[in-house]
């Protein structure tokens, strides 16, 4: 820029009128000290079918084909009340005439002792333990060989002296003697799960929380397409037919344990009944 300059200056007769063109765009093109702050920050320009928009109905719920068919047939098959459930089931083993809140403690015990286990086993020790006065302090005060010697031969019997143990400590020290009265803190007790916990609701405190699915139940509703998408644990099981089953209606699908599900052909006669 300075060259430039001398050599304007230099040029004869254009010195000044050079020097005032050159001055002229250097203050044109000088950059101002303090240049205005632009803010980068997009403005969000409303669009009319945006507001317009309304998120879809949803559309009817899913539920099986002829379902209400298949459980009238069902219902048929209970009328007379002669599945072994119906005599020993766990809703029969505990004391009438307990207090309420050992009457309780008794349907939890004998849900405990019912899984992977004959009614007429988990009856047949429930009498033993009864016999004995199964309350929370009697079941405590006993050492684990007699309480294993009374409950043998129920399903996994070693492994239910520890958990019936271990949950009777807890309902002595948390809830007083007494069971919790919700599905989230039954679960919550060595081995009890929510099949085991939904039926306690429903037996110790006459609430309704939801379908009890075991094994069978598992079976019978795949087996019947009553479950959207093939599932393949119990649990996931009674999720999908919550989704869409009231809840009343598992009681009669229970009794499936010693009739239906002894083999896979007595299972597709008993689908043929249903679907006849």
């Amino acid at each position: 820029m300075y060259r430039a300059a001398a050599m304007c200056a230099a040029a004869p007769g254009g010195g000044g009128r050079a020097t005032r063109r050159l001055g002229a765009a250097t203050a044109g093109s000088r950059v101002p000290s303090a240049a205005p702050r632009y803010s980068r920050r997009t403005r969000r320009v409303p669009v009319a079918y945006e507001a317009e928009t309304r998120p879809e109905s949803p559309g009817p719920k899913w539920e099986p084909e002829n379902w209400r068919q298949q459980l009238e047939r069902i219902r048929e098959m209970r009328r007379h009340r002669d599945a072994p459930v119906d005599e020993m089931g766990v809703d029969k083993c505990y004391d009438t005439n307990a207090p309420p809140q050992v009457m309780r403690y008794q349907v939890l015990l004998s849900l405990m002792l019912s899984s992977q286990t004959k009614d007429q086993v988990t009856s047949a020790a429930m009498l033993r333990l009864r016999q004995r006065g199964l309350t929370v302090d009697s079941i405590l005060q006993m050492d684990d060989a007699t309480l294993g010697q009374i409950i043998y031969p129920v399903g996994f019997w070693r492994n239910k002296v520890k958990y019936i143990k271990q949950t009777t400590a807890i309902l002595k020290q948390n809830y007083g003697g007494d069971i919790p009265s919700t599905v989230e803190d039954l679960v919550k007790l060595p081995g009890v799960g929510p099949k085991m916990a939904h039926l306690a609701m429903n037996i110790a405190w006459n609430s309704v929380t939801g379908i009890a699915v075991d094994t069978h139940v598992h079976r019978i509703t795949n087996r019947l397409k009553w479950v959207k998408k093939e599932t393949r644990y119990p649990e996931e099981t009674r999720v999908a037919l919550e989704d869409w089953l009231p809840s009343g209606c598992s009681v009669d699908l229970l009794f499936m344990d010693e009739l239906v599900c002894r083999c896979l052909s007595a299972l597709r006669v008993f689908q043929q009944h249903l679907n006849y």
